[in-house]
């Protein structure tokens, strides 16, 4: 592949900025600044240059790293089309960052300019997380490009049967879902519908209304999330013995989703202090977003073990 040195740090810093941006949006949500530039956009209070408060320049902040990234998307895309014609898979991750990078910054925009409903501002985070996973599969693809010189590696690994490429890609899925309920906890507010853990409201099953009923739901969800990547974790170990990789993400993914219940846990207990609840449940969005970048690659890794050796 020509170029390849720019290829490398231009998808870097793309992944880099898209996940700035991913993580930027947690912040505006739980400091509630989304409404920090007005309902002007892409002015902000009319200024190109916001006043100095917190919640603007949280806002701004957010609406200029979301920019960059969209930039970065854009010549990402354009040098993937002009150079990277060999490689189809990394054409695709390069399309869909930009796709949902575009996405969700119209869904931005609306959500200042219009007010949305909690349902569709839950899909706004779910959206920069494609944009972020599809930007994590460009880097991590030119960088097996710059190694191994493309994905003829592959062929050295057994092929993974079609239940275990099957799981693998429902995980990802099912994730997906369950950051979805999560984002829409936040943005309905319901955190505080299950107070203490592991009961909600000192009951197994809680009285279902209001907030509670969404707490209750995405708490549920998290639990069956929870078995079903150590299952995942668990075929990944043991039925891929010559496969270090694939078992190296089992191992990880599990890590990551025991430690997003620990992180979970202390958000239940820290909720009634702010200045230490905010961080907690950045912590929170952090660690279920590198997870999904790893189901996201491990999917597209069983996609193309599960082919046979000469239809690389």
């Amino acid at each position: 592949m020509k170029h390849l040195t720019l290829f490398k740090w231009l998808t870097v810093l793309t992944c880099l900025v898209m996940f700035l941006a991913t993580f930027g949006g947690g912040i505006v949500t739980k400091t509630e600044s989304g409404l920090g530039c007005g309902t002007q956009w892409p002015l902000c209070n009319g200024k190109l240059v916001p006043a100095h408060t917190v919640a603007s320049l949280i806002e701004y902040s957010h609406r200029a790293v979301s920019a960059l990234a969209g930039l970065l998307s854009i010549a990402s895309f354009v040098a993937f089309l002009r150079f990277g014609k060999q490689r189809r898979d990394l054409q695709l991750f390069s399309f869909l960052t930009l796709l949902f990078v575009i996405i969700q910054g119209i869904m931005g925009a609306f959500a200042v300019v219009f007010s949305q409903s909690s349902a569709v501002m839950a899909l706004h985070f779910g959206f920069a997380l494609i944009a972020f996973a599809s930007s994590l599969m460009m880097a991590l693809g030119i960088r097996q490009e710059a190694r191994y010189g493309g994905l003829e590696r592959l062929n050295q690994y057994p092929r993974v049967s079609k239940g275990f490429r099957n799981l693998v890609w429902f995980s990802t899925i099912y994730t997906y879902l369950v950051v979805y309920t999560g984002a829409f906890v936040s943005h309905t507010n319901s955190a505080g519908g299950c107070s203490g853990f592991p009961l909600c409201n000192g009951q197994i099953v809680p009285e279902l209304s209001g907030g509670v009923a969404v707490a209750f739901a995405h708490r549920l969800a998290a639990v069956s999330l929870v078995i079903v990547i150590a299952i995942l974790g668990h075929f990944a170990y043991r039925k891929h013995p010559d496969n270090r990789e694939l078992r190296t993400l089992g191992v990880l993914s599990v890590v990551l989703i025991l430690l997003q219940v620990v992180i979970g846990m202390f958000m239940m207990w820290t909720i009634n202090r702010p200045e230490v609840y905010m961080f907690v449940a950045l912590a929170h969005m952090l660690d279920i977003a590198i997870l999904f970048g790893i189901l996201t690659y491990m999917s597209f890794l069983v996609y193309k073990l599960h082919r046979p050796v000469n239809r690389f």
